[in-house]
């Protein structure tokens, strides 16, 4: 890798990190914690990649795109951001800024990214873009719309480029996970914001109905939800909607269409609660909702931004107790989104004091109609001691068919016996992660002396991800003597 990397993040931890990976790769590298700073040295022509945070104390990382490519139009900006938001996913893109993480980043990720970056060849004859950011609606969605989690960032960016794009889009996913903010999303965030907005639910989905909607989203958007649970005429009469909007004398003026689906649309299709010709008048493009579970990282901070936003509606500002976090991270919830959010707000509600306990918390997760996940039995299991200097110790340790591992299979058929003839709730994996994860991880610090450098190389994990997960885990580090 070679070329020269102007950095600017307010986090010195970040900025000698970055420093010291891409000295180590052959960059130069100039690092600052001031986008002033930053844009002295972009006039100045120095710098072939900027990598940018967006919160900095004199200014928006990503409001200061413009300038920079007013400058020096074919110089890259790679943004890194902890506001894990859909907004600096869109904003990031309408910049077009060269890539957009999220923070805390995956080091050989940005590396690669950077790599990229250094090495395009734009052409000189390619015109300057004019760059202007609309303000965005600081919307308080009834989902909030933000995730760490790459599954989340990946809808993030989907998003971001189909926001303004003539095409109808299909948001597939489980319910509760969000679908109807997305959709709204599509609408308060982009170029039709202006117009108006209708949503059109099987519930009213008359001839009335469909022309009120349609008159109302005028250059707007029309939100369809669950076209599948339409009646067979009601889905005729969707058909004809999208017929005339598309070969109407006011096509200009016609309204996005934006639909709402179950998590297999095409098995809508297949046993035929869905017309197949209005299901590929719908899916121009289809966007998949991941369930809460398949990101589980971004449990407690969702938990924390309703809790937080239950306060600013009235209710008592609360905050999460260590163990209560854990048990809320370890929880399956089949209810997605729409459930933490009830549950958070029931217990801002009903907990005692500002901080959340485990009781409540258990309290709270037995409350969930029988959704939440059977606890990891815990029962004392021998497990024969290895001597540190035996040659079996590594094997037993790390092949799976020795006496640790026996325990374990041990505990997870206990596990399985306790539910009967049925299977346990879906999400086993990430719990049965977490129940290893929390107690290996303070192991390891206490064994290290709370050296996080040391347990990062003990554990085989970069420093950026050993810090997030002591993050998400809530484990409070302390800096220790080993005893000998």
């Amino acid at each position: 890798m070679d070329g020269t990397v102007l950095i600017a993040d307010d986090d010195r931890t970040i900025r000698t990190v970055l420093t010291q990976a891409l000295t180590r790769a052959g960059c130069r590298v100039h690092a600052t914690g001031s986008l002033a700073q930053l844009s002295k040295w972009v006039e100045e022509g120095r710098g072939d990649l900027v990598i940018t945070d967006v919160m900095m104390p004199d200014g928006n990382g990503i409001d200061r795109i413009p300038a920079i490519r007013e400058v020096r139009p074919d110089l890259p900006v790679i943004v890194i951001s902890a506001q894990n938001t859909i907004v600096t996913a869109i904003r990031a893109t309408e910049a077009e800024a060269f890539e957009y993480l999220p923070k805390p980043f995956d080091l050989p990720d940005l590396m690669a990214k950077a790599n990229q970056a250094l090495s395009r060849r734009p052409r000189k004859s390619d015109p300057v873009p004019d760059i202007t950011l609309a303000p965005r609606p600081a919307a308080d969605p009834a989902m909030p719309l933000i995730g760490h989690a790459p599954a989340m960032q990946a809808l993030f960016r989907m998003v971001a480029r189909i926001l303004n794009a003539d095409l109808p889009v299909l948001i597939a996913g489980e319910p509760g996970v969000g679908k109807t903010t997305i959709a709204r999303s599509f609408h308060d965030l982009s170029d039709r914001r202006d117009n108006g907005l209708a949503i059109l639910t099987s519930a009213d989905a008359g001839d009335e109905a469909i022309t009120r909607a349609a008159d109302k989203a005028r250059g707007g958007t029309i939100v369809i939800e669950n076209p599948a649970g339409f009646d067979p005429a009601a889905q005729a009469r969707l058909i004809g909607l999208i017929e005339s909007l598309e070969s109407g004398p006011d096509r200009a003026m016609a309204p996005r269409i934006v639909a709402t689906t179950g998590p297999d649309p095409q098995a809508d299709v297949a046993a035929g609660r869905l017309r197949s010709d209005l299901y590929y008048r719908l899916a121009g493009v289809t966007v998949t909702v991941p369930p809460l579970r398949a990101r589980v990282d971004d449990i407690l901070p969702l938990a924390g931004h309703l809790l937080a936003r239950a306060a600013t509606q009235g209710l008592p500002d609360r905050t999460l107790g260590d163990d209560a976090a854990g048990l809320l991270r370890a929880h399956a919830f089949p209810g997605n989104v729409r459930e933490l959010e009830n549950m958070m707000r029931r217990l801002a509600l009903t907990a005692s004091g500002p901080a959340i306990t485990a009781p409540e918390m258990r309290e709270a997760l037995s409350q969930g109609g029988g959704t939440r996940a059977a606890a990891i039995p815990v029962t004392p299991m021998p497990v024969a001691p290895l001597a540190a200097d035996s040659p079996a110790a590594g094997f037993h340790l790390g092949s799976g068919n020795g006496p640790l591992s026996d325990s374990v299979e041990a505990h997870l058929q206990r596990y399985f016996d306790l539910h009967g003839d049925s299977l346990p709730p879906p999400g086993l994996y990430d719990r049965i992660l977490h129940e290893i994860e929390r107690p290996l991880l303070q192991v390891a610090l206490d064994a290290t002396g709370g050296n996080q450098l040391r347990c990062a190389d003990l554990l085989g994990i970069n420093r950026n991800t050993l810090r997030k997960k002591l993050t998400d885990l809530n484990i409070e580090v302390t800096r220790r003597r080993k005893l000998m």
